[in-house]
């Protein structure tokens, strides 16, 4: 068994790498920095890393290319980032290499994984989305759109595969505050306690391996995610960016 792991250097990904370790895969590790991809990689039983910057296409199209006669059996895309900000004060730049990551690079490495794994008739991928992905998000407006793609992306996918009868299986991860690195990068804070990002990698595996299209680790952010579809937009808004704008350093 052979997975691939995006954002492994730090937080949900590498949870991910080291429990699919524990479950006896050989892994195939992806960030920018190659300093905790070999510190990560130097305490598991079979793995590899790469160093390629996602926001770049040609790295991820390079990545592919080195990587596609591996016989992949899982695919985690796990890379991305946010930023916190009125829309109109945010850094330009720094949204488009979001896009870039959040969404060209998840795009790119599943539409060309995927198309390997429906040949052969087998394999699964995991898409990490957020609970940002069910909603708009005032004062992360960006970042809930990208993860708005992921989740609606795999979806998608999920009933193209489902109606041809093939087995390779996609899921999605939509976890609320996970105790990460994410705020550092974003520039803000959680106001609520997270989650721990091992309890997040371990649910999400063990929930994919169960072919669970929608993962939504803790029983709070369910029942907030299930109640929201009864809220009207406009108080939802109110709702979020009070949230988001509490964040704020």
């Amino acid at each position: 068994m052979k997975a691939l792991i995006t954002g492994a250097s730090s937080g949900i990904g590498r949870d991910i790498a080291r429990y699919l370790d524990k479950l006896g895969y050989k892994l195939y590790l992806v960030a920018r920095d190659k300093e905790k991809l070999k510190e990560l990689s130097s305490e598991l039983n079979d793995a590899k890393y790469y160093v390629y910057d996602l926001s770049k296409s040609k790295e991820v199209y390079s990545l592919y290319d080195e990587l596609k006669d591996e016989d992949i059996d899982f695919l985690v895309n796990n890379a991305g980032f946010g930023l916190f900000g009125f829309f109109d004060e945010t850094s330009i730049d720094k949204e488009m290499e979001m896009i870039d990551v959040n969404i060209k690079a998840v795009h790119i490495l599943t539409k060309l994984f995927l198309k390997d794994m429906i040949s052969k008739n087998k394999g699964r991928i995991l898409n990490v989305a957020s609970s940002a992905g069910f909603y708009a998000g005032p004062y992360l407006n960006t970042y809930y759109a990208t993860k708005n793609y992921v989740l609606k992306l795999t979806l998608g996918i999920y009933e193209e595969l489902r109606v041809r009868k093939s087995n390779v299986k996609v899921s999605v991860l939509c976890p609320g505050p996970v105790n990460t690195n994410f705020n550092n990068v974003a520039g803000g804070f959680f106001t609520t306690k997270g989650l721990s990002s091992e309890y997040v990698a371990k649910y999400a595996v063990d929930k994919a391996l169960r072919n669970k299209l929608i993962i939504v680790p803790g029983t709070m952010m369910k029942l907030g995610v299930f109640f929201s579809r009864f809220l009207p937009y406009k108080i939802q808004l109110k709702f979020i960016y009070k949230i988001q704008a509490n964040k704020n350093k």
